[in-house]
């Protein structure tokens, strides 16, 4: 069997059509969680789950395409790809994003201050969104703006999500809906231009492979968002299979002990089944006011147990 031709052309046509069709099988809006909010079937803490958490999201991509815009030598696509960053950051004429995601934070109830600390981020949501920016930092600038094509979607979802809000959700404010209004224009826009700087630059069969698997790469990234928000809302309880020693200060399975230490007894008697993960972060914070980190540490401490098997965590 004869090697494939190094000179080997892409067809535009073929390699569009396959970035679509991948985008037909895995974005995100197949996942149970957008499912269920288009469906009108979230219960407010859940919407306020979500919301605090995707703002990690949100502040990652104009930091993202900061990166992106470094890798360019072309002076008229950085003139182009710059309005992303301002979309997101705003400007002295327009509000970014970034600020319409927070009132959209006020008008789910959610303390506009605290979203934009990030201190209560899930840390499954926090390595799903810095895992974007680790893609496209080391990947080329090709790789790069082909991960972005998620935006082919977007809109439509987005327009489809504030139609949901305001049909199912209406204790919600409308003012909150101008995140999802203002990205009905913008993703299709942007989408339409990293395709097309896609396919005239994807000169080989090896560049099209790139621009598929970090396409493929960012549609996981967005699936693992949204599975490390629906984390939040378990109710971790200690294993049927672990006994908490906690004069011992230690959990004994049947294999093995494991030692807590610090505030380890303390979280764990919080794990009653009865409390999300997010509930026990908030007791823990009440406990412990002054403590910096406390719900990041309490979220880190919880991921562990589970994975040791001392804590099982039913939705």
């Amino acid at each position: 069997m004869r090697a494939a031709s190094s000179s080997a052309r892409v067809d535009p046509g073929a390699l569009e059509r396959r970035l679509h069709a991948l985008l037909d099988e895995r974005y995100h809006d197949k996942h149970p969680f957008n499912l269920r909010m288009h469906a009108g079937a979230l219960r407010p803490d859940e919407l306020r789950r979500w919301v605090r958490n995707r703002y990690y999201y949100q502040t990652r991509i104009p930091i993202k395409d900061g990166v992106i815009l470094a890798k360019s030598e072309d002076r008229e696509f950085r003139r182009s790809w710059i309005r992303r960053i301002t979309d997101h950051d705003g400007d002295a004429r327009h509000e970014g994003g970034l600020e319409l995601w927070l009132k959209l934070a006020d008008a789910v109830g959610l303390d506009r201050r605290e979203v934009a600390s990030l201190r209560n981020v899930l840390p499954g949501v926090r390595r799903a969104c810095d895992a974007y920016v680790e893609l496209v930092t080391g990947s080329d600038l090709l790789a790069s703006v082909a991960a972005s094509l998620t935006e082919s979607r977007a809109g439509a979802l987005l327009g489809l999500r504030a139609a949901a809000f305001e049909k199912h959700y209406g204790w919600i404010a409308p003012e909150g809906l101008a995140y999802f209004r203002s990205r009905t224009e913008q993703a299709p826009r942007d989408a339409a231009e990293g395709m097309a700087y896609v396919l005239a630059h994807a000169s080989s069969p090896a560049d099209a492979e790139r621009c598929v698997a970090a396409l493929a790469k960012k549609c996981e990234i967005l699936w693992a968002l949204l599975d490390a928000v629906e984390w939040g809302g378990t109710k971790p309880r200690l294993a049927r299979s672990a006994q908490l020693r906690a004069g011992e200060g230690m959990v004994v399975l049947p294999e093995r002990a494991v030692r807590l230490t610090g505030s380890g007894r303390e979280i764990l008697g919080a794990c009653d089944g009865s409390r999300s993960v997010e509930e026990v972060a908030a007791s823990m914070r009440s406990r412990h006011p002054d403590a910096e980190n406390v719900e990041r540490d309490c979220y880190e401490f919880l991921e562990q147990m589970q994975k040791l098997g001392v804590i099982e965590a039913p939705a």
